[in-house]
């Protein structure tokens, strides 16, 4: 663990952690579990109204989320959101201009009160994993260790060589104990990463995009391993991310922010098919609207009439994911096509598992996405029809 001079000045150490939390009551046998078994179920988090501001610069603005005890909150939104502000202010390293955040039953920070990063019980993965370079990848991961059991001499005592074994077992890379951390891969890091801010048998566990130095094909691969670890430690996580399927995959819940300001706080499912408004809707995937006439839980559109999953009146704009509509061209093939919702196909996006077109309406010259699985049945210039799948969806009143 860290002191707090430690904490704002040498960060680099990749972990900011609390005294080990009470012993689990549950009997597991796992090494994984045995390695944490100093800790408790992870405890809850509540941050309400916080508001920081940086040079004079507003950088959290009356930002509330929450997170229940044992369970994992995804802080996804573009660079400069202050997603790492707030991660920071939850570990204790960022103080608050007002507000007050709450971990257990415990108030952390609030106006005139700032428990020092070293009491609250919190570890952090930082986004570059900052492993000592001079230190084995035995030793980095023993200086995660709480104060009193933290080796001052190597070899390590025999009870911390065997948390550390545990440790490091438990994020599948016990054979490289004796490595240096020059001699990893970036996937390797980043569990001898985890495995030292696990070190402590913190409560809660916060993790700065951590996966974001890894190709695409490790990262996918390191991130299912890391979701599967953390439902199993049952630790309380908050998870810093920009990329929305990351969030998608690791949150139990996703708070969504911008410009400082949490957007919406909800699970993957309702951010996506009840985006709060129309940046959201567009943020968190590929999304268009088409304009209506809103009665009640109906929206009357070209496209014939769309399902609303909450009631609205008057002119609205629709939103349409590409998975939502439906293509056919049988009818148009026919020259017996009688309704006016048909297009032309002006671009086609083979992915492998599923097909994106870009269809233009024949009479306003918009472009509607549609996403159609397996490979292309329609070509760049065939004329489609049209219609939505009858999913219920969301409505944004039109702007004047």
């Amino acid at each position: 663990m860290l002191d707090i001079a430690d904490a704002g000045t040498r960060a680099s150490n990749g972990v900011v952690s609390g005294s080990a939390a009470r012993s689990d009551s549950a009997s597991k046998s796992s090494a994984a579990i045995k390695a944490t078994a100093a800790a408790e179920r992870g405890r809850g988090i509540l941050v309400q109204d916080v508001n920081v501001a940086l040079g004079g610069a507003p950088v959290l603005r009356n930002t509330c989320v929450s997170a229940e005890a044992g369970r994992t909150l995804a802080l996804l939104g573009p660079s400069g959101c202050g997603k790492t502000t707030l991660l920071r202010v939850l570990s204790g390293l960022q103080r608050l201009d007002s507000g007050c955040v709450i971990l257990g039953d415990r108030v952390m920070s609030a106006p005139g009160m700032h428990e020092s990063p070293n009491k609250r019980g919190v570890g952090m993965v930082f986004q570059d994993w900052s492993l000592f370079p001079h230190l084995s990848v035995a030793a980095n991961v023993a200086f995660g260790l709480p104060r009193s059991q933290r080796p001052r001499r190597y070899p390590l005592a025999r009870s911390a060589s065997q948390r550390v074994d545990d440790l490091l077992e438990m994020v599948g890379v016990t054979d490289l104990a004796q490595r240096m951390p020059g001699s990893l891969s970036g996937g390797q890091q980043q569990r001898v990463a985890l495995a030292r801010a696990l070190a402590p048998a913190p409560t809660v566990l916060l993790l700065d995009e951590p996966f974001s130095s890894l190709d695409t094909t490790l990262r996918v691969d390191v991130r299912a391993e890391v979701a599967a670890l953390l439902k199993e430690l049952a630790v309380t996580c908050v998870f810093v991310t920009h990329d929305q399927d990351e969030a998608f995959v690791l949150g139990d819940e996703v708070a969504v922010m911008r410009d400082g300001a949490v957007v919406q706080q909800a699970s993957p499912a309702r951010i996506y098919e009840q985006p709060a408004d129309r940046w959201l809707a567009g943020f968190v995937g590929e999304a268009d609207t088409v304009a209506g006439q809103a009665q009640g839980d109906i929206a009357y559109t070209v496209l014939g009439p769309v399902k609303l999953s909450t009631p609205m009146h008057g002119e609205v704009d629709v939103l349409l994911r590409p998975e939502e509509l439906v293509m056919n061209d049988d009818r148009l093939a026919a020259g017996s096509a009688t309704s006016d919702n048909f297009g032309i196909v002006d671009h086609v996006e083979f992915f492998g598992h599923d097909t994106l077109y870009y269809v233009r309406d024949t009479h306003s010259g918009a472009v509607l996405r549609c996403r159609d699985s397996g490979a292309p049945r329609f070509g760049v210039g065939a004329n489609v029809e049209l219609f939505h799948s009858g999913v219920p969806t969301v409505a944004f009143k039109r702007h004047c």
